[in-house]
């Protein structure tokens, strides 16, 4: 099942609600969505909906990794696809391809704790120009000591368990604070 141009909005608008201050930064995204634009589409070129996912464990580490084709750490994450439910689904699927990481995990809430709408820079070797992607990130917990990690080596080629505090993004770093206490 797909996720739907109206679970979208839904999610959108709720988040919205709770945090008016963003609307400005997600317009963009909401236009698309009026405008009737396949924002699940990786082929919508304008800017298209992706998933991510903060996994923390019981020492209150989150899990970073490195992304080959940008070359920096962040959290797990990416693309929508067809067989997703939901926004949370998707952003759970990544957080297990990236990391193979599947054993006691848990959403903390079921709503985004962030939705960042960011550039992406033109990648010419899959003919891809210059778009944005609204990431929906929401917030994981693992418990029970550490979890092998196994890494999606085409994607990714590291991985570090790092506190929550190290997160670049101050306004994701205090959501996530915020929700796990």
């Amino acid at each position: 099942m797909t996720i739907t141009a109206d679970h979208i909005r839904t999610t959108l608008a709720e988040y919205a609600d709770a945090h008016p201050e963003e609307k400005h930064a997600l317009a963009p995204l909401a236009e698309l969505l009026d405008q009737g634009a396949d924002v699940t589409s990786r082929k919508e070129f304008r800017g298209h909906v992706t998933a991510g996912a903060v996994l923390v464990n019981d020492r209150g580490e989150a899990l970073f990794i490195h992304h080959k084709a940008l070359d920096k750490w962040l959290t797990p994450g990416g693309h929508l696809e067809a067989e997703d439910a939901n926004l949370l689904g998707a952003a759970l699927r990544e957080l297990v391809e990236e990391t193979g990481v599947t054993l006691s995990l848990a959403p903390v809430q079921s709503t985004p704790v962030h939705i960042d709408v960011h550039p992406i820079p033109a990648n010419d070797s899959k003919g891809e120009g210059a778009h944005w992607h609204a990431d929906f990130r929401y917030v994981f917990r693992t418990t029970g000591g550490d979890q092998a990690v196994t890494l999606q080596e085409e994607e990714v080629s590291g991985y570090a368990w790092r506190g929550v505090d190290t997160i670049a993004d101050e306004t994701l770093r205090t959501r996530v604070s915020a929700v796990l206490r």
